[in-house]
């Protein structure tokens, strides 16, 4: 068990299109945010896979990966995640043993089975629902053979991405990907940072089950939260206040960018709907040092991670910056 002291911290990046901005905006940003990651030593740096949402601009991971890995020298790039009834396994090994071959062991797969759109979006991206999800596991499996060149003549090679040795995690937010991690012995990414119902439960099932493989000898749990860090908890607030109104707009099917801050949310959501977004976004630590410290320590305390994982949508560019800096300052004063 990794101690509180030493646990890595890591990034992830949804490449958020603020109001009134590009999507070429925003990837300049997570270019800058990468550059900061890897300068502040964060240990890995993330993407998710999104589509359909105007606000997220990371659509094509893969090829966002590779903009970020060819202006870095030394940071870990993944996918968190890549979400894998969406595509071919074929393709995804191509695509990320092409980032392996150009960066390599700077490159990782994390990867989702929830499609991360809606049923109208994955008719568009060629996906058909009915089988797909049933078959995570085999098209887990089958990356994870051809990454480890276990058949040493397949009928389908990956060129380049067989036997690169690319490592593998498993996302969730509910107790399948726990359980399938456990299972094939894969690390475990839980995405507490909107879904923090089942985190317990999905960690003690992970631990309890891991089998160990040729890739993981021991469970390795990481846990994803998020963290709006400002130079006074009233300054916190105020940012956090986007990703509040991003929620309440997702909850309402509304599409569109990440919102400017508000000095106050009672006029924008309902009770209801304030429930609801407090539910969602409970594995939240929002300000100064000292509060995030605080609330960073009981963390890690409940949930022995060996991993935390960082997201924070902050509408103004440099306040992100100072946050996710802010932050590491709060992990080495641990």
């Amino acid at each position: 068990m990794t101690t509180q002291s030493t646990v890595p911290f890591s990034l992830l990046d949804l490449a958020p299109i603020p109001q009134g901005l590009s999507a070429r905006d925003a990837f300049h940003h997570s270019l800058d945010l990468a550059k900061l990651a890897e300068a502040r030593g964060y240990h890995r740096y993330w993407l998710a896979e999104h589509h359909n949402m105007t606000g997220i601009a990371s659509a094509a991971t893969s090829v966002l990966i590779g903009y970020l890995a060819a202006n870095t020298s030394t940071l870990r790039l993944g996918s968190g995640g890549v979400m894998l009834p969406n595509h071919s396994p074929l393709v995804i090994a191509e695509q990320f043993g092409t980032l392996d071959a150009l960066y390599p062991g700077r490159i990782e797969l994390g990867l989702g089975r929830a499609p991360g759109s809606d049923q109208r979006t994955m008719m568009a991206l060629r996906r058909h629902m009915s089988g797909d999800i049933d078959n995570f596991p085999r098209d887990v499996n089958e990356l994870v053979e051809w990454f480890d060149a276990r058949d040493p003549h397949p009928a389908v090679r990956p060129v380049p991405g067989y036997g690169a040795k690319i490592p593998l995690w498993l996302l969730g937010s509910s107790l399948y990907s726990a359980q399938l991690a456990a299972q094939m012995g894969l690390p475990f990414a839980f995405a507490s940072h909107f879904a923090p119902d089942m985190l317990f439960q999905a960690l003690h099932l992970y631990r309890t089950q891991f089998k160990p493989s040729g890739r993981l000898e021991k469970p390795y749990a990481l846990v994803c939260i998020n963290i709006v860090a400002a130079d006074s908890n009233r300054d916190a607030e105020f940012l956090f206040t986007s990703m509040q109104q991003a929620f309440v707009k997702l909850r309402r099917g509304e599409a569109g960018q990440l919102p400017p801050p508000v000095e106050s949310m009672e006029s924008i959501w309902s009770p209801a709907e304030q429930y609801g977004v407090q539910q969602a976004l409970g594995m939240s630590l929002v300000g100064d040092k000292a509060k995030v410290r605080h609330g960073l320590l009981s963390i890690l305390r409940e949930t022995e991670a060996d991993e935390i994982m960082v997201n924070g949508q902050i509408f103004d560019h440099q306040a992100r910056l100072h946050s996710f800096d802010l932050a590491m300052q709060v992990r080495e004063s641990l």
